[in-house]
């Protein structure tokens, strides 16, 4: 069989992406779609691809971009929406997104995000693919060591397609994409942007630069950033110790073909943030995250036979943190260290299109292998623990007439945990002649299984349906299993639990969506039933440095890794209406809500889940000009676990003013200039998380006021 393709490694053209099921189909013609002076490259309507390369067409300011063909939502946030935004951390990007909100432990530093209520083990952060190598979901605390100031976009995943990535995705993915293996050559040689801004709630300074060149078969890559932060202000004073400063940056070559491409990346991250609130505060405790990470990536596509496209990613990563503060001597130094060496490889092959008595079939076969090694010193609360999992996963889709497209995905999935367990006494209190715990060699073995199903219509007036069900298997992880110790930085004593079995989530997921004219919307409804779903709970007790504290200590918060059977639903809704035409653009208005409802089989509510969120505002685009105001309410949460106390709610009133230049570049040296001012919480209201650990202890930001300067070229 011989068959002629042309792939999409133009000047100007990216590779093509993955989505909805993790696959595309042979690359095609590509399209030029320009807004506002600024060109980006879409695929033609006929090749499946990622939702929103051009979401602000769509959605002007990248709230959450409706996108049609996939069967589940993706959240983008673009690369001109993250240069206006300036976001520190993945939570600050994507914390207003209807389903999306952070954990915001220290804000600007380390703040994770949080997908319909889930987050630590069940929302997978990646960066190009392979995961980002932190130990960010072993604490609040932890800081993502992903800059979003380099990013092109960042997607966030949700349903069928997150089990290319892991069993732990029942959350979501949260993808940060990049060039730093270079995948195109620019259309011009060499195409790069340059930003920088100013933040008044707490003297914030930052820059950010990337640049891409290629010529004859080569391409290369370059970014850097620096960040720094005085404590913020709050309403009434000084959130004390919520200090920043980050830098980082990155090389990357690549060699690409007619056929393909093949390239490789190193980068470098490094941070000092520190944790305002309770004990951290007192103690100035700070963290001091860096990483070195190695990434490599590729893409052929035969001429013939019956696979159409083979990718690779792989990716190894060191990363290691200490945590500073005033130890129990009174004397300041570090008090914990946590390292982490992890590596991970994903092997994928598309089949050609298949023509069936049924309709088209796509897909795509893929194999993923990962090992990391978490080892933690002093006052750390996890023993040096190794994980392996490896995995085969299957995707298909079947176009069975033009409108109609039927899913099915599947993973096995097989890991293994080693490292030291510990056996608390009934109750986790010392009791007479046991003041610590038993330790001993523990392994763990589990073999997730999981699938999903789904069916996507298109339906009259622009509008598509979509209907999914999974069903998930998750394998505890080794912290929580094998924790048993004080963290200084979360306040926190954590017990793991090295009986835990596997989590186990069904899930049914409908959504509607409009993309085109004048009305654009996107409604989502869920429901998931999970049987033993993990959890921290807080027992009551609090506990200084050791076990033998706890009932009589005063410092840290005890908190136990146990399972109980639990429902998850909730529902995303963002909508969007042109009323009048402006010059070339038009003024608008939207309307965002969403909702999660946790509760376990008992009655009681699942611990930190986000308020119920309505907001919505106006917009103009025009001419260059781009305004905005938006309010976005969150409701006071009283659905309370044990122990956890209500929190109020809040407004937070946004706005936005900018304006877009085309100019020379023999002239500026840059083809485009957007010079804008964003507010935020510009009713400097207190402004509580119910997500997270320290919203008693701390305010999130007050009023701010943003400059931002950005230069394409």
């Amino acid at each position: 069989m011989t068959r002629s393709r042309r792939i999409g490694f133009l000047a100007g053209t990216a590779v093509p992406a993955l989505v909805s099921l993790g696959f595309t189909a042979p690359a095609r013609a590509q399209q030029t779609v320009t807004l506002d002076e600024i060109s980006v490259t879409s695929p033609s309507p006929i090749q499946p691809s990622r939702p929103a390369v051009a979401a602000d067409a769509t959605f002007p300011f990248g709230v959450l971009p409706v996108a049609t063909n996939t069967f589940s939502p993706v959240t983008v946030v673009t690369q001109e929406q993250i240069a206006r935004d300036q976001p520190r951390t993945l939570g600050d990007a994507l914390s207003d997104r209807p389903g999306i909100s952070a954990t915001t432990y220290a804000p600007g530093a380390a703040s994770r995000p949080i997908i319909r209520g889930l987050d630590n083990a069940r929302v997978r952060i990646q960066e190009n693919g392979i995961v980002n190598g932190g130990v960010s979901d072993l604490g609040e605390d932890h800081a993502v060591p992903v800059n979003p100031l380099v990013a092109d976009r960042i997607e966030v995943i949700r349903g069928p397609a997150t089990l290319r990535y892991g069993s732990g995705a029942i959350g979501g993915v949260v993808s940060a994409d990049n060039n730093r293996v270079p995948t195109f050559i620019p259309r011009n040689g060499v195409q790069g942007q340059v930003t920088t801004g100013f933040t008044s709630v707490d003297n914030g300074r930052l820059g950010a630069a990337t640049v891409d060149a290629g010529h004859d078969g080569f391409a290369v890559h370059a970014d850097g950033f620096k960040t720094a932060t005085d404590s913020y202000a709050i309403p009434g004073g000084i959130q004390r110790n919520s200090y920043t400063e980050s830098q980082g940056g990155a090389v990357g070559i690549s060699a690409i073909g007619d056929r393909g491409f093949v390239g490789i990346s190193f980068s470098h991250y490094d941070a000092i943030y520190a944790i305002p609130g309770g004990v951290a505060e007192r103690d100035r405790t700070r963290l001091t995250p860096n990483q070195d990470r190695v990434l490599s990536r590729g893409e052929y596509r035969p001429l013939d036979g019956p696979i159409e496209v083979i990718r690779y990613w792989a990716g190894y990563s060191v990363y290691r943190h200490n945590e500073v503060g005033i130890g129990e001597d009174g004397v300041e130094g570090v008090q914990a260290i946590f390292k982490n060496r992890e590596a991970e490889g994903r092997l994928e092959f598309q089949h050609v299109p298949v023509v069936t008595e049924f309709g088209r079939l796509t897909g795509a076969l893929g194999f993923q292998s990962d090992r990391r090694v978490i080892n933690s010193q002093l006052e750390s609360f996890l023993p040096k623990t190794e994980s392996r999992a490896n995995a085969v996963y299957l995707f298909e889709e079947l176009e069975v007439r033009p409108g109609t497209r039927l899913q099915a995905a599947g993973r096995y999935e097989v890991d293994r945990l080693s490292s030291t367990a510990a056996q608390f006494p009934a109750g986790y209190a010392p009791v007479e002649g046991q003041d610590e715990p038993f330790l001993y060699p523990r392994t763990r073995r589990f073999a997730p299984k999981s699938a999903s199903i789904g069916a996507l219509q298109d339906l009259p007036y622009g509008f598509v349906a979509s209907l999914n069900g999974s069903y998930v298997e998750r394998g505890p992880t080794g912290y929580e299993l094998f924790s048993q110790g004080p963290h200084d930085a979360t306040a926190t004593f954590e017990i793991g639990n090295p009986n835990l079995k596997k989590e186990r989530a069904r899930t049914v997921e409908a959504s509607i969506r409009r993309a085109d004219g004048p009305f654009r919307f996107d409604a989502t409804g869920y429901y998931t039933r999970y049987t033993g779903f993990i959890y921290r709970n807080y027992t009551g007790l609090l506990c200084d440095d050791d076990f033998a504290t706890c009932g009589s200590g005063d410092e840290l918060r005890q908190v136990v890794y146990q399972q109980q059977n639990a429902t998850f639903y909730g529902a995303e809704i963002i909508g969007q209406y042109d009323l009048v035409p402006v010059g070339n653009g038009f003024a608008g208005v939207e309307a965002q809500f969403d909702f999660v409802r946790a509760q376990f089989d008992n009655g009681t509510n699942v611990p930190r889940i986000p308020p119920y969120r309505l907001g919505g505002g106006v917009y103009l685009r025009a001419d260059g000009w781009f305004a905005r105001v938006n309010l976005l309410h969150a409701f006071a949460h009283q659905a309370t676990a044990v122990f956890e106390t209500p929190t109020a709610g809040y407004d937070d009133l946004r706005a936005e003013l900018s304006y877009t230049k085309p100019v020379d570049p023999k002239v500026y040296g840059a083809s485009a200039i957007t010079l804008g001012v964003q507010g935020r919480n510009l009713l400097n209201d207190d402004i509580r998380n119910s997500a997270s650990f320290k919203k008693d202890e701390i305010l999130l930001p007050g009023r701010n006021v943003r400059l931002f300067l950005t230069a394409r070229f």
